[in-house]
């Protein structure tokens, strides 16, 4: 009987301790400071050793600017002689809110004075200086705790202290000294300092970084230095510079992996940097010994020299593809080749017959699920083009049934949509639609929802959808890159179906084909006409996003390019565009991107 009177009493203790806690935080929070004082003077007389209700009632005192009870209360901690260092850092606070400068400094030497005795508690007296901002106290702290115990490394915190400070120089150094030490990971360094660099070669802090990369290389040649400048060439688009580094760490790598030049080429692609791109993929071709890497070196030089290629380029390119299909054959490991030779003469030489030919008897390899789906998804696509819908459909159908859950399944679904949309079928479309408009994917989701509201928009004011199927029918010519046919197509319905809701989709498809054949003006005229009559629909942010892009891309207007970008930022806060018109504002502006 009294073992349970005794557990019933704790558990009552227990519960109104946390009923106390609990009303302490919220009053704290909430800023009434008299009333968590009350709770929090009556847990630090149950709980003595509890940090944080100590803290949090000497806060309690110093809102109420009862610093003389803050001062009693904080000696007498000091008194029992078990408090840790930081309760001096507390008091001199207390007295730096007085305005009692020198009675601050002469505690936060105690703090200090407490790592001579024991270097351990470095970490926890610079946290507490950091807590107050006093960054030179804690920058002794750490330097001093260091300096008594090499084992211990707070270069991190350093580093935050010396950025904060705007000493980059030593910024710098702290976050290499943890990288040389094994104490962070490249990515969480790279992260912090791509805040203080830019993509100018010239600025003074990407001067000052490649200094001492260059000093860290030149005293000890690690592989990692060479990883960091080809970081900081790739950040300012050196693409040469960081060429020059990747192929010194390929040949000091143990595993001669070629992965990172890889990526590199990649990213001079990407950025337009035709030549670096082409000396990198070379480069990977000649000294691969694995094939299927090698293979796709081959076929982004190939997708290179597509960019500008006339009818001779084409055809010399058409027997690259054949001398290396006959180097490499049929294999399940070479199916990126067979599909880009599928898809080269489909879009570029007018021979989906032989595409599909070519992928039929690849589907016959003994293949995995997703490369199977790999090579269903281009055939629907050569079948679509070649106006054999119903046979595309089957084969997207099978995609999306065997891999239902995964994007690549998504994908194959709003294939189904387009397809059937290309066919007339824009009920079947919608259903379709509506399923993805709840995608993983952001990008289906919005391709969803943007043809989802095409139909559905222009389906109720026109029941016989005349206006629709003409869209449809410049859609898939735009598709079929019968660029000019489909410019043609939607100029009938600009002139006959003005008015209708089908007309701002119009002129953003025939902007977007104009600007492909390069008539600025005549895309600019359409994107304005958008934004002038509709600037309320939803048409308007891709309107101003287009407009955007194509004055910083193609005619170098930089201040137009930066209005249309905010608006987009003022104005359509919810747009799929909104990230990326944000970032490229910001790269206009010169603000240092991450």
């Amino acid at each position: 009987m009294r073992s349970i009177l005794l557990l019933f009493f704790l558990c009552c203790m227990a519960g109104s301790l946390a009923q106390d806690d609990f009303l302490a935080k919220q009053y704290f929070n909430d800023g009434e400071y008299e009333k968590a004082l009350v709770f929090y003077e009556k847990l630090t007389a149950q709980n003595p050793r509890r940090m944080d209700y100590a803290e949090n009632l000497v806060r309690c005192y110093q809102q109420l600017e009862q610093y003389t009870e803050a001062e009693t209360f904080l000696e007498s901690k000091i008194e029992t002689g078990s408090s840790y260092p930081t309760i001096f850092i507390e008091l001199g606070y207390n007295y730096r809110l007085q305005e009692k400068t020198a009675e601050a400094n002469l505690y936060y030497e105690k703090a200090l004075a407490s790592i001579e005795k024991n270097p351990n508690y470095g970490y926890g007296v610079g946290i507490g200086f950091q807590r107050f901002a006093l960054l030179d106290y804690a920058l002794r702290a750490y330097e001093r705790s260091m300096e008594l115990n090499p084992q211990l490394d707070y270069n991190f915190q350093l580093a935050q202290i010396y950025g904060e400070q705007g000493n980059i120089e030593k910024m710098f150094v702290s976050y290499m000294e943890l990288l040389s030490n094994g104490r962070s990971s490249m990515g969480n360094v790279l992260n912090k300092i791509s805040d203080f660099i830019t993509e100018d070669p010239d600025n003074e802090n990407n001067i000052l970084l490649k200094k001492i990369l260059l000093q860290k290389a030149q005293k000890n040649p690690e592989v990692l230095w060479n990883e960091l400048l080809s970081w900081m060439f790739t950040q300012q688009k050196q693409y040469s510079s960081a060429f020059n580094q990747e192929r010194a760490i390929y040949k000091r790598s143990q595993d001669s992996s070629l992965e990172r030049l890889e990526g590199l080429g990649d990213i001079a692609l990407e950025n337009m940097a035709v030549d670096e791109a082409v000396q990198i993929f070379q480069y990977i071709e000649k000294n691969s010994v694995d094939e299927v890497t090698r293979i796709n070196a081959q076929l982004n030089l190939i997708d290179i020299a597509l960019i500008k290629a006339d009818e001779k380029k084409i055809a010399d390119i058409d027997d690259q593809f054949k001398e290396l299909l006959n180097t490499y054959g049929y294999k399940t490991q070479t199916l990126q080749l067979q599909v880009a030779y599928a898809n080269f003469l489909t879009f570029k030489k007018n021979d989906p017959q032989t595409a599909i030919n070519i992928l039929k008897r690849s589907l016959e390899l003994p293949l995995a699920k997703y490369g199977e789906a790999y090579l269903k998804m281009a055939l629907g696509d050569i079948l679509v083009f070649d106006q054999k819908f119903n046979e595309a459909l089957i084969y997207f159908s099978q995609i999306q049934k065997s891999l239902k859950n995964d994007v690549l399944g998504q994908e194959a679904r709003f294939k189904v949509a387009q397809t059937s949309f290309y066919k007339g079928d824009f009920d079947w479309a919608l259903t379709q639609l509506k399923v993805l408009r709840g995608s993983t994917s952001q990008l289906i989701a919005n391709d969803a929802m943007q043809l989802s509201l095409l139909i559905s928009d222009n389906s109720l004011e026109d029941s016989t959808k005349t206006a629709l199927k003409k869209y449809a029918k410049a859609d898939l010519l735009s598709y079929q890159n019968k660029t000019k046919e489909a410019i043609g197509v939607l100029e009938d319905i600009l002139q006959n179906h003005k008015g209708e809701k089908i007309e701002d989709e119009a002129l953003l498809k025939q902007g977007q084909l104009l600007e492909k054949q390069d008539d600025y003006e005549g895309a600019l005229f359409n994107y304005l006409k958008i934004v002038e009559f509709y600037g309320d629909d939803i048409l308007a942010d891709d309107a101003h996003f287009a407009m955007a892009e194509l004055f910083r891309t193609k005619l170098n207007k930089i201040e137009k390019a930066k209005y249309h970008y905010e608006r987009i930022i003022y104005n359509y806060q919810d747009s799929y565009y909104f990230p990326q018109a944000r970032k490229n504002f910001r790269i206009l502006r010169g603000d240092s991107i991450n």
